[in-house]
């Protein structure tokens, strides 16, 4: 029994080295899953995030404004992947592998809870994206609103809330889709947990190795392990928490010419952000 065991053990690792080192698996988006990966990953997607949301409390109800903010959000952030009533996902979406699918009735498929936690998360290794630090509470709320009233649309429909939610914003009903965040003061002190997930999902993580994260060994960035010992950010400003937070907002009128580029950091993740690499030693 120990002798088979083994065997299955040994032939197991052997395909499985085979997978990884010997390039069998076809990683091209142009391929689409076997139904059979789909179907599990699927499933384990929905129950995932059924038990992530359980815990969420949603308004009681949603106004006409949110609907509107709800729907400039999801014509500046979603319809590229998603399509709408009458309007077809972009290219990016059509050719993403698992493809996105319509969001026109996920609100039969979702609860509110659901659709805020997909919304603020996103889906590892799905191509969904986190909004958690471009949107607000508020956005991120309004895009559910939004969803909720999508199965009534039409194509008329759809094209009509869309000129109202412009509208609205013109006349200040509302800012631009991730605003907010941009213009809300930061908090007292930065929080490091926070300003971990931060530096993920403002792609610092693509261009520098930064202790504590994970990524692709591909980085053309310098290396951030230390910076808490250095004295000087870009070698240009002594290292204070307010300077750093400044070259992560700003790093253009820092150090004009430099190849590091504005990510749309707000004042509240630059915080955190900041706190973080200043823990590093």
């Amino acid at each position: 029994m120990a002798g088979t065991v083994a065997a299955v053990s040994l032939l197991g690792a052997a395909i499985g080295a085979a997978v990884v080192y010997g390039g069998l698996y076809n990683v091209a988006a142009g391929e689409q899953h076997w139904q059979p990966v789909y179907s599990v990953l699927e499933r384990a997607m929905h129950q995932s995030v059924k038990l992530r949301a359980s815990g969420v409390k949603a308004p009681e109800r949603f106004d006409e404004t949110a609907v509107l903010n709800g729907a400039a959000c999801y014509q500046a952030k979603c319809v590229q992947c998603h399509g709408a009533p009458g309007v077809a996902q972009g290219d990016i979406g059509k050719s993403m592998q698992p493809l996105p699918g319509p969001l026109v009735d996920a609100a039969r498929r979702w609860n509110a809870q659901e659709l805020y936690w997909l919304t603020r998360n996103g889906i590892r290794m799905s191509g969904m994206p986190s909004w958690k630090h471009h949107l607000d509470e508020t956005e991120l709320w309004s895009v559910v609103a939004f969803i909720e009233r999508m199965p009534t649309l039409d194509v008329q429909g759809y094209a009509g809330i869309v000129a109202q939610a412009g509208q609205a914003q013109k006349h200040a009903a509302f800012p631009a889709c991730g605003a907010r965040r941009l213009q809300a003061p930061p908090p007292a002190v930065g929080d490091p947990s926070i300003g971990k997930q931060a530096l993920h999902h403002h792609a610092c993580t693509a261009c520098h190795a930064i202790p504590g994260t994970t990524g692709s060994d591909s980085r053309v960035g310098p290396s951030l392990e230390g910076f808490g010992l250095r004295s000087t950010i870009a070698g240009v400003l002594p290292r204070t928490t307010e300077n750093l937070e400044r070259w992560l907002r700003e790093p253009q009128a820092v150090k004009p010419g430099t190849t590091m580029p504005a990510m749309g950091v707000s004042p509240e993740d630059a915080r955190h952000m900041a706190a973080y690499l200043q823990e590093l030693r």
